[in-house]
């Protein structure tokens, strides 16, 4: 999967879970970019990335991920 498939998935995901089809993130989108993300969506968030890519992060690394570039970055590595 090429780098530009992850963030075609991720925009699919974070239109489902924040119900916003005009959402596209990037590698510089963070929580503050986006006005309906907060603590209790980022769980959602994270568990329909995990849901959508066949993975599962460690939380170690979700704690670590600042934005979503190095959540890409961290669904490439693990593929």
């Amino acid at each position: 999967m090429t780098r530009a498939e992850v963030f075609e998935k991720l925009n699919e995901v974070f239109r489902e879970v924040f119900d916003d089809e005009d959402i596209v993130v990037s590698d510089a989108t963070t929580a503050n970019d986006i006005e309906a993300w907060d603590s209790l969506m980022h769980i959602t968030l994270v568990s329909e990335v995990e849901d959508a890519f066949d993975i599962h992060f460690e939380m170690k690394d979700v704690t670590k991920m600042k934005n979503v570039g190095e959540m890409a970055d961290k669904i490439l590595e693990m593929m």
